[in-house]
């Protein structure tokens, strides 16, 4: 909800600091953007702002109030119509201070939320101040869906964020899910316009009921991106279709989007998840969902400090393969922020981290000795895990077909493709070629009048399985196919793995060659 007063913004901090409800009556309710609305880009700032927080700043929802009720929670910072930015920029600076991509993702789409205004239709006003972090200055935030201009001046910003996410090395497509609600009535006297309030921290009540509009296509995206080199390598990160079915939208000026919560990815939810922070640290919306990232040491530590490291693996070509720490609970495996239900899936997940840090320093120069000996590395590390795997049978089962949950490592294989990776042949490499778990068919298509189309498109064979539109570009196609593979198909690790490869590899190709490289590389 958004807030009138700075008692009403304090009164929700306090009563969910600790844990009991607030009646709806004591609260003024206001136009969007309501932090309900994005609960998952709120918390991931709350995160990164707990690192270090030099001016105060009580909550990350503060920046996103109007001038009046953000007063309350601005610590420091005097300039309230840049109180939104500060915290973007300080949440950014942290997260890149712990080479954290998820942090760093998260500060950029919450520096891209709309801000609350007093009526609908009414732009919020612009921060004069110069950012620290030329990728937070990059990015505006969105503009009220009603005001002048709105459709394509909130396109634009989040074409540019999809290009600051590319850039270092996170997923641009969580770019999309920066996006608001359609446009109000301007006649409005409640200044409520469209809006969600319903509490729902794992992700957003915008994106549980339906209500995001994008403002572009995935298509679109791409193509914008396309020409981004990546400038950082981090560990971590989240992708936006591990988190919804962005199909399941609509885009702009296109047709109106579900409204029950089926494009709620569910099954993977928990991925851009973490082992909870201390309750001292918990705020506004911090302590349900996407939480504390456990950063990676600088070796295979015996214990951290919320769990013993079963990452055994000692290999550190590129960097140590990060700690799998176990812990207790549903998921009680975490890597990089990341959590699992199985020992198999987190050390995979460790290994293929360390496998895109190895490739990024052998692609730039940093490592010698070429792309192959990461692979090779790879190959050992997995052993390894498999080795664990069976060891820990009794905690898990068949985790051998479901060891690695690569699939969210934000198109790391991508952007290895981006530094030259795409050429090496690891994309047919896969000695388990065919093992798609609970799915078939994981081939795509390149054919004329798909969806109505006019041009040429790409999009999966098998629809009842990998239910997708058509693309212009593979990788939105692939990219999906592989994520799916791993979340809801359970394919074996080599497999996910494989499909990875291959759709960086297809991504640097056209038309039919590049869905023949892609499919020949999945065996299928």
């Amino acid at each position: 909800m958004k807030f009138q007063s700075t008692s009403a913004a304090a009164a929700l901090l306090l009563g969910q600091a600790f844990g009991y409800p607030l009646p709806s009556s004591n609260l003024l309710r206001r136009e969007v953007p309501q932090e309900h609305s994005h609960d998952l880009f709120l918390t991931i700032t709350n995160e990164a702002l707990a690192k270090n927080n030099p001016k105060g700043i009580t909550d990350a929802v503060f920046g996103l109030l109007g001038n009046a009720a953000a007063a309350g929670g601005a610590g420091s910072v005097t300039n309230l119509d840049c109180l939104k930015q500060e915290t973007a920029d300080q949440a950014f600076t942290n997260g890149k201070a712990a080479k954290d991509l998820r942090l760093m993702a998260g500060a950029l789409v919450y520096q891209a939320l709309e801000r609350n205004t007093g009526k609908v239709g009414l732009a919020s006003v612009t921060c004069t101040e110069t950012a620290v972090n030329p990728e937070i200055e990059a990015v505006k935030p969105h503009q009220d869906p009603a005001s002048a201009n709105a459709a394509s001046i909130n396109k634009g910003i989040t074409l540019e964020l999809a290009k600051q996410l590319k850039a270092i090395g996170a997923d641009p497509n969580l770019a999309l899910l920066s996006g608001t609600f359609a446009p109000g009535d301007l006649n409005d006297a409640t200044a409520k316009g469209n809006t969600c309030d319903d509490t729902d921290p794992q992700l957003g009540c915008i994106f549980t009921t339906g209500k995001l509009v994008l403002d572009a296509s995935q298509d679109e995206v791409a193509s914008a991106v396309s020409a981004v080199s990546q400038t950082f390598t981090g560990t971590g990160g989240i992708q936006a279709t591990d988190l919804v079915d962005l199909s399941k939208f609509s885009v702009q000026g296109g047709a109106a989007a579900p409204t029950d919560n089926s494009n709620a990815a569910t099954t993977s939810q928990a991925a851009a998840q973490a082992t909870p922070p201390p309750a001292a640290q918990a705020s506004s919306t911090q302590a349900a969902a996407a939480t504390q990232t456990q950063a990676a040491s600088s070796g295979s530590a015996p214990s951290t400090a919320s769990g013993n490291n079963v990452q055994t693996f000692t290999g550190s070509l590129g960097g140590p393969a990060p700690p799998v720490v176990s812990g207790t609970g549903n998921r009680p495996f975490s890597v990089n922020g990341n959590t699992f239900v199985n020992i198999g899936a987190a050390l995979g997940r460790s290994c293929d981290i360390q496998h895109n840090a190895c490739a990024d320093a052998a692609n730039s120069g940093q490592l010698s000795g070429g792309v192959g000996q990461c692979d090779d590395q790879n190959i050992q590390c997995k052993a390894a895990a498999s080795g664990a795997t069976n060891t820990n049978a009794s905690n898990t089962s068949n985790t051998s077909d479901n060891a690695s949950s690569s699939g969210s490592n934000n198109a790391a294989s991508g952007n290895n493709a981006d530094s030259g990776n795409a050429g090496n042949d690891n994309a047919g490499s896969s000695a388990a070629t065919g093992d798609f778990g609970s799915c078939s068919d994981p081939s795509i298509k390149f054919a004329n009048g798909l969806d109505g189309r006019t041009e040429p498109a790409f999009a999966p064979v098998n629809e009842a399985d990998f239910n997708h539109g058509s693309a212009l570009a593979i990788k939105v196609i692939s990219d999906f196919i592989c994520d799916r593979l791993n979340s809801s198909c359970k394919a074996s690790a080599a497999v996910v793995s494989t499909c990875q490869s291959a759709s960086a590899a297809a991504s640097q190709l056209t038309g039919q060659a590049a869905a023949d490289a892609f499919n020949k590389a999945l065996g299928v």
